[in-house]
């Protein structure tokens, strides 16, 4: 016992000195955490006094061609090791007339590749359906960039719409499966354009909820509205992809009325050269007719309190019937469903089992239905995982997809 004790004893000072070499890292890790968050604040603050004006356009607003350029200005709050650029191009709306649409375009720093780098084109969840709700006018205009580091760390391009009527003033596009997916693919268009972006012509789509629906019509549409775009694959997260099963499982809480809330307005407009406003409206009581115009104009994820305040009283009390059984709703609601067309690259689908928002019942109909048009699916489901979640739950399993996407591809199992 006597011959071990010097060695224990001279281990207990190489142990001090190994822990406080990593206290000392560690010290140094958040002191330099802590600068860059502070860099980070104190430049998003100074970008928040320039959008007012950014986003402020004459009217007639300019014309031009989709993925056109009509602003742009540097990000100076861009994540450390990447180069951001704040953008509004021009896209097309339901009817086919332009409309201008914002967002961020974000590249990490070095050079591009031969070829230029793979874009991954980014659709937000629902954050609202009035202009000030756009992603890009936070603080941090790249908060809600879900997988943005992981995928900037793999040298990919990113491109994050705000949407047709968000960020810049205009009609609402919210759930209209056309005009989300043409600000989709234009974003990729306009971040081709910028100088020293080193942007190629891959590309792959990734969204969340609203936007997953948004991704999945992009998919669906991409060959005939951008072919010059070399899509290799797309992928979701509890994507809001049948909008009738959306509306019969959620109608009945807080998240059904909100949906619906800022659906109605949207729609009401789109479809005007098809049904009047009296006919898109009749569902509503006349409670939630009088509240509809107040919910529309919150933000989801920074009025939540107001928003609680007017939604709560109208749950079971908002509309008289079940929008997806109702016409002209019905048909609307199919129509902005993803799978009318089929999709022919590889597509990713992630789905948390705990989701109250979209099923899991909902996400594996689609799952089916991709299959019975033979898709190349890989489906992954999270236990415990809920709706906000979904997203970072899937990132592991994306990041593995991702780079078997191109040609020689092996197709995934998941349609048994």
């Amino acid at each position: 016992m006597d011959s071990g004790a010097p060695a224990a004893h001279a281990r207990r000072p190489r142990r001090r000195r190994v822990l406080l070499l990593i206290g000392a890292v560690l010290i140094v890790v958040l002191g330099l955490a802590a600068a860059e968050f502070a860099r980070r604040y104190i430049e998003g603050e100074a970008d928040l006094k320039t959008d007012p004006a950014f986003y402020s356009l004459p009217s007639p607003a300019p014309t031009g061609e989709p993925g056109e350029i009509i602003r742009i200005e540097p990000i100076a709050s861009a994540p450390a090791g990447s180069s951001a650029w704040r953008v509004i191009y021009h896209s097309r709306d339901l009817a086919g007339d332009d409309v201008p649409v914002s967002g961020v375009v974000i590249v990490p720093d070095g050079p591009a590749p031969d070829g230029g780098r793979t874009v991954i084109s980014w659709a937000h969840p629902t954050t609202g359906a009035a202009a000030q709700c756009a992603p890009s006018l936070g603080l941090d205009p790249f908060q809600y960039i879900e997988g943005l580091h992981e995928l900037l760390a793999e040298g990919y391009a990113i491109a994050a719409t705000d949407y047709p009527g968000l960020g810049v003033d205009g009609q609402s596009s919210y759930l209209l499966g056309v005009p989300e997916s043409n600000s989709v693919l234009d974003i990729v268009r306009a971040a081709r354009r910028i100088d020293g972006a080193g942007i190629g012509d891959r590309l792959v789509l990734w969204g969340h909820s609203q936007g997953g629906q948004a991704v999945l019509f992009a998919a669906e549409r991409a060959s005939s509205y951008a072919p010059e775009l070399k899509l290799e694959g797309v992928a979701v997260a509890a994507p809001a992809a049948n909008l009738n099963a959306l509306m019969t499982d959620d109608i009945i809480d807080l998240s059904g009325v909100t949906i619906a809330s800022l659906a109605i307005p949207a729609y009401t407009v789109a479809y005007a050269d098809r049904y009047t406003a009296d006919e898109i409206t009749a569902i509503l009581t006349p409670a939630g007719a009088k509240a509809t115009p107040a919910m529309a104009e919150l933000c989801l994820l920074t009025q939540t309190k107001e928003l609680h305040a007017i939604a709560d009283p109208l749950v079971g009390g908002y509309v008289t019937s079940d929008p997806a059984t109702t016409e002209p709703w019905k048909t609307l609601l199919e129509e902005n469903s993803a799978g009318g067309q089929p999709v022919t690259v590889p597509v990713f689908v992630g789905q948390g089992e705990a989701d109250q928002l979209v099923r899991p019942s909902a996400t594996e109909g689609y799952v089916k239905l991709l299959c019975s048009q033979q898709a190349d699916v890989t489906f992954h489901t999270y236990p415990d995982i809920d709706h906000g979640l979904a997203a970072y739950a899937a990132l592991p399993d994306l990041l593995l997809w991702l780079p078997t996407l191109g040609d020689g591809r092996t197709p995934a199992g998941s349609c048994g």
